[in-house]
């Protein structure tokens, strides 16, 4: 049943608008992982693991809104004249800091991937689909929110930034 205090809002990302956009949805992705994390973790018994995942959930959430300001500084650089000598580093300072966003998101979403992957194994038989689901949606949001730190940062191929995203993405699918 779907709630009203959830802050999701599908038709908000499928708007013709520059926000919510593709880190919001990883975001998302990420936090309906942890919730079913959550609950794996509670019908196993496992508090500590339900309490984090909840706090997983709640970071990825935070990170959704978050991301929904992060391009605003891109948008105004790119807006710069063509002539205006500073616009390329402009540009690319905001695509820098745009990027720490998505990339907090990939690194919360594999920490959800293999919590939820363990629940499987180690939880109770008849929820190890739900968490597996879970590791599964995380995973995706992680591989997302990896590849947007790689656009973000086309132009810094020596930041290290990106192999902090791949690093997650691999522990999100392992």
């Amino acid at each position: 049943m779907w709630r009203a205090d959830t802050p999701i809002d599908l038709s908000s990302l499928a708007a013709r608008t520059p926000a919510p956009g593709g880190g919001t949805g990883a975001a998302w992705g990420c936090a309906l992982g942890a919730a079913l994390a959550a609950m794996a973790a509670r019908f196993a018994g496992r508090e500590e693991d339900a309490a984090r995942a909840e706090a997983l959930r709640a970071r990825a959430l935070a990170l959704g809104e978050a991301d929904q300001e992060s391009w605003r500084p891109v948008l105004e650089a790119q807006r710069r004249p063509a002539d205006d000598p500073d616009r390329e580093a402009a540009v690319a300072a905001a695509l820098g800091r745009a990027a720490e966003t998505p990339l907090a998101i990939a690194e919360t979403a594999a920490e959800i991937a293999v919590l939820a992957r363990a629940l499987a194994e180690q939880g109770r038989p008849a929820l190890r689909g739900d968490a597996l689901a879970g590791a599964d949606l995380a995973a995706g949001a992680c591989r997302a929110a990896a590849r947007l730190v790689e656009i973000d940062l086309a132009g810094a191929p020596d930041d290290p930034r990106l192999a902090r995203a791949r690093a997650a993405a691999a522990a999100a699918t392992s």
